[in-house]
Parts: structure tokens; C-alpha cells; sequence
């Protein structure tokens, strides 16, 4: 082939790329096929509450990738180390946490990362008596090696106050 024709595949060629790329921003749905859905990172709240029933600090803090950072609800502690979450969890699986979603936003960002944020509420026990605490939270949750984890997780207290405990999601 000689200069001639190959300077006239280049256009052609950039052409196909420039089509090619069209149609996947025109086609979502084929673009992003490997996206998990939104029901499998829902899921992953449900993993993070079966392993409140266990009590065990170390089955909740290994929900979190090595690097994960922790902004938790009770306490005004940053934890960025796996032994900065796990201590956070020592004393929070004391008050019987019991955690549901109240209102819920997911969004899939790519097929390793998504975000889960929105309202929840966690039934508590403090000195003996049922208590109730409903904060904002985010998730970010990562597929690493196969798995989902929690890169980060941020939750506040609402600032105003709420007189009712709010419903659980219905699904």
C-alpha cells in the first residue's frame, strides 16, 4: 500500500472510531452493559446490616477496603485504618444497632464503583431503653478483587429535629 492510499485510510478510519463512539454514547444501555445494577448495590446495605446482628466488630470492619474512610454517626473520630474502624465498631455494637433504610438514592458510577446515599435510621439500646437515631449517610461502595466494599462511608445526625421515627423503605 502506498502513501497515497494510506493517508486516505486515516480519515476513514478516525471516521468508524468517532461512529463507534457515538453510538455507545447514543446506546447507554449497550455501552454500559457490565454496570451492576442498582438492586445489587441495595444488596450491599443488606450485607452491612446481617453483620450487625453478629455483634463482631471485625465482621463489620472487614465490609471496608484496607484504605476505606469511616465518618461515622456517633462520634466526631475520623477512622481511616482498618483498626480506626474496627475500634469505632467496639463500642457502637454495645447499643444493639439495628440499622433500615428510610430513603434511598443509587447511583452506578461504573462496573467497580457506586454510590448509596440517603436517609436511615438505627434503632438503638442505651441504657437499657429503645432509642432511635435517623442521620443522613453515603456510601461508596468498590468492587475489589471480586467483592464489594466500603470505600467510604459518611453519616450525620439530621440537624433538625424529627418528632416521629420515620418509616422503613418499602421494597
Amino acid at each position: 500500500m502506498n502513501i497515497h492510499h494510506r493517508s486516505k485510510l486515516v480519515p476513514v478510519i478516525l471516521a468508524v472510531t468517532l461512529a463507534a463512539a457515538n453510538l455507545a454514547a447514543l446506546n447507554p444501555a449497550h455501552a454500559k452493559s457490565n454496570l451492576p445494577s442498582k438492586e445489587e448495590i441495595a444488596a450491599n446495605f443488606e450485607a452491612f446490616k446481617a453483620a450487625f446482628a453478629t455483634k463482631d466488630p471485625k465482621v463489620l470492619a472487614g465490609l471496608f477496603a484496607p484504605n476505606a474512610i469511616l465518618e461515622p454517626t456517633l462520634s466526631n473520630q475520623v477512622r481511616t485504618t482498618p483498626a480506626g474502624v474496627e475500634a469505632y465498631f467496639v463500642d457502637f455494637v454495645k447499643l444493639s444497632p439495628q440499622p433500615s433504610i428510610n430513603e434511598r438514592h443509587i447511583e452506578v458510577l461504573d462496573e467497580n464503583t457506586a454510590i448509596d446515599a440517603g436517609i436511615w435510621t438505627f434503632d438503638l439500646v442505651r441504657d437499657g431503653k429503645p432509642v432511635w437515631v435517623t442521620a443522613r449517610y453515603s456510601f461508596v461502595w468498590e468492587k475489589i478483587d471480586g467483592r464489594w466494599r466500603i470505600q467510604m462511608l459518611h453519616s450525620s445526625v439530621l440537624p433538625e429535629p424529627i418528632k416521629e421515627r420515620p418509616a422503613p423503605l418499602q421494597r
